[in-house]
């Protein structure tokens, strides 16, 4: 049997009817064709296995079915846990998902969205790492729907579904501080997205409310390494390597705050084999419960944020502008809430 697929021409050849015919019928088209003559082409489509060219169809009807996704890396379960609200909202409305990784590269980042917008998906669904971005503007005039997730893009044409960082990185310190903690380190990534920028005042916020003034050493940020391929590997070796910075202080924090989960797990790895008890000598909190936070010894302890119901609101007013329906909100921003598990304890 042929691996050729089975087109309109060989059901037509079949039922000794003109290609149009069987296109009207198996498109569901007004057009008039005899009942007879209809059933006698969907068995024969049926019995070729024939399988529709949606592109092909879309491309006739000028109408795409599809819609962009960009995020940083797929290998980060924040990211994976996202694209699962936005898949589920997409496929139950019809449209198809084309998923983009940037590879935390901003020229890349930008490659695909040209890529995205010249194949016509009907909108873009974009968490942005580049530093810059007035790139966008040019597709923003042009009336491209674009929806920033998690990165914040200051453009009033582009609609914002972000969290409070500065509220989760506050949250967390506040429970350091009640359960006895004054010496509190910070463990992040480069300060080079604004996520990051927000949990690191919101942990400075939280001390200075106190009056706790952190040492220097306390603050450990990595530098920008525009070559780096920022996956689940990377947090996870970072995360062991600011580990080993504070190890080597003499007035050593107990209680820690990581950038997020992958972090805290390379901190907590490391910590356990410098011979360091967590939480017994040094206390942990993560930020985003992916859910390897949990499987974790300890239990981890932190910020709780919604990764798929962010997905599934950005998909949802993404689907809405689509329809024409007008939406008032242009930022929507949502909670975080501190997840209590066994990596923090009292001192």
């Amino acid at each position: 049997m042929s691996d050729k697929p089975v087109t309109i021409y060989d059901i037509a050849q079949l039922v000794n009817a003109s290609a149009a015919t069987v296109s009207r019928v198996l498109s569901d088209s007004k057009y008039p064709v005899s009942s007879e003559m209809s059933e006698k082409i969907k068995a024969a489509a049926k019995e070729l296995n024939y399988t529709p060219n949606m592109l092909g169809r879309q491309l006739k009807k000028n109408n795409s079915m599809s819609i962009g996704v960009i995020i940083p890396s797929i290998s980060n379960p924040f990211y994976a846990d996202v694209v699962l609200g936005i898949e589920e909202i997409a496929r139950k409305s019809g449209y198809q998902v084309l998923l983009c990784n940037s590879h935390q590269n901003a020229k890349l980042e930008a490659e695909y969205l040209q890529t995205l917008l010249e194949k016509q998906v009907k909108g873009v669904i974009l968490s942005s790492i580049s530093p810059k971005k007035q790139w966008l503007n040019k597709y923003l005039a042009k009336g491209q729907r674009i929806i920033s997730i998690d990165q914040k893009v200051n453009s009033r044409q582009v609609y914002q579904i972000g969290y409070d960082y500065q509220e989760g990185a506050y949250l967390a310190c506040k429970h350091f501080i009640e359960m006895g903690h004054r010496r509190i380190a910070f463990l992040s990534a480069a300060l080079n997205r604004p996520s990051r920028i927000q949990i690191y005042q919101g942990y400075k916020a939280a001390l200075y409310e106190e009056g706790i003034s952190p040492a220097d050493h306390w603050i450990q940020i990595s530098e920008d390494c525009e070559n780096s391929s920022y996956g689940s590997t990377f947090e996870f070796n970072n995360g062991k390597q600011l580990a080993r910075r504070l190890l080597h202080a003499d007035d050593r924090p107990t209680g820690v705050l990581c950038c997020n989960d992958l972090t805290a797990a390379g901190v907590i790895h490391e910590l356990k084999h410098a011979g360091v008890d967590v939480p017994g000598q040094m206390s942990v909190i993560g930020f985003d419960n992916i859910e390897l936070s949990q499987m974790l010894t300890p239990a981890l302890t932190t910020v709780n944020l919604n990764k798929y119901e962010m997905g599934t609101i950005a998909c949802q007013t993404l689907m809405e502008l689509l329809e024409g329906t007008h939406v008032t909100e242009k930022e929507i921003m949502l909670q975080p809430e501190l997840i209590e598990r066994d990596s923090v304890t009292k001192v």
